[in-house]
């Protein structure tokens, strides 16, 4: 149940009981005098108060009973249902001891309360309309109620996370069952391919003839073929026994891009803070395809990461220096689509696209909700 949902219904509720306080109240030929309009007025204040018992269940229980006590001191003999609700959601809410606490000094104070009439009461009938306004057994089952309900929401939640488990772990079997076969049987294949137009160029070279470009072209793409593999493959065994990579791994990744000969920089802004998991996970993996991209095809280029907490987003940001115009635009590979569906799974934007005054860009907004 949305959230705007759940407090309309929490505002019916608490109209609906005030209603039938007043009404119960009315019932018992009160006139309207200054001590009765006190009356009524805790009674409408006990029900009204029931529209926070989600937000605020102690403190709901706290007034509830107090209001209760109020209406029975100033000669209102009502039962009192508001605190009964306000048992239920406390209970609900797992404050057991405090809920007992409050039961068992309303149990006491309402015959106080009953004493102080001015009918002159014996202890016996004091009693007597306290057991009235609160039997015990209402007051059992109503906490009752509110356990029987947290349990059951306990076991709906366990059992969700079961199966969010299940599934995960029978995509992690799926995903190195593809790894095994791939390697076992592109990979291969794939080698083959490499290893015999390496030495097709070799023995060409060595008899002096000049080599075709078709051939050079395929011991190109063997190479390329066998480095996308290797990394699909990596991604792949990347499972959840492996600590995952997050934004704290950034500096070792930007160092092994400088030791391969790319001259790569890193800027942290704004103030540190934790972000979910997931885009934990995701900022470090747009880092790791940017600087991976520009490597092979920005050949000599500058790249320059940096790295944004905002209150409500995280921004990545990696810039090289390359070949790469608007007019010339690269056609998007594999790794920068499914760098878009990372971003796009976590509700945020990217964009991808050539810089004006020349190289490639990419930025990513990731929210971080940190008010939920």
């Amino acid at each position: 149940m949305s959230t705007g949902r759940a407090g309309a219904r929490d505002w019916a509720i608490a109209v609906c009981v005030a209603a039938v306080l007043l009404v119960a109240g009315r019932s018992g030929g009160h006139l309207g005098t200054e001590t009765d309009l006190l009356g009524y007025a805790l009674l409408a204040a006990g029900g009204l108060a029931l529209a926070a018992r989600r937000r605020a269940p102690v403190p709901v229980l706290a007034v509830t009973g107090l209001c209760a006590v109020g209406y029975q001191a100033v000669g209102f003999d009502v039962p009192a249902v508001a605190f009964l609700f306000a048992v239920y959601a406390a209970v609900r809410a797992g404050h057991h001891v405090t809920t007992v606490v409050a039961a068992v000094l309303m149990l006491a104070a309402l015959p106080l309360a009953a004493l102080a009439l001015p009918q002159d009461l014996s202890v016996g009938e004091a009693f007597a309309q306290a057991r009235g306004a609160l039997e015990l057994a209402w007051l059992v089952a109503a906490g009752a109620a509110g356990e029987a309900l947290r349990q059951a929401e306990r076991r709906a939640d366990e059992a969700e996370r079961t199966r969010e488990e299940t599934a995960r772990r029978r995509a992690d079997e799926e995903r190195l069952h593809i790894a095994r076969e791939l390697h076992d049987s592109l990979t291969h294949q794939i080698s083959i391919i490499k290893v015999q137009a390496e030495v097709a160029v070799h023995l060409a070279r060595k008899r002096g003839e000049q080599v075709p470009e078709a051939l050079l072209a395929i011991r190109e793409a063997g190479r390329e073929a066998n480095r996308e593999l290797r990394a699909t493959l990596e991604t792949l065994r990347d499972d959840d026994t492996t600590p995952p990579h997050g934004l704290d791994h950034l500096p070792e990744l930007v160092e092994r891009a400088r030791m391969t000969g790319l001259d790569a920089t890193l800027t942290i802004e704004g103030q540190r803070h934790d972000v979910p998991a997931a885009v934990d996970r995701t900022a470090y993996r747009i880092v790791q395809e940017s600087l991976t991209n520009i490597a092979r095809h920005a050949a000599g280029a500058t790249a320059s990461v940096r790295v944004d907490y905002r209150p409500d987003a995280l921004a990545i940001q990696v810039d090289d220096d390359g070949t790469a115009t608007p007019a010339a635009a690269p056609i998007p590979g594999v790794g920068l689509l499914g760098m878009r569906e990372r971003v796009t799974a976590l509700g945020g934007r990217l964009r991808a696209e050539p810089r004006n005054e020349g190289g490639f860009t990419v930025h990513a907004e990731l929210p971080v909700g940190r008010a939920s």
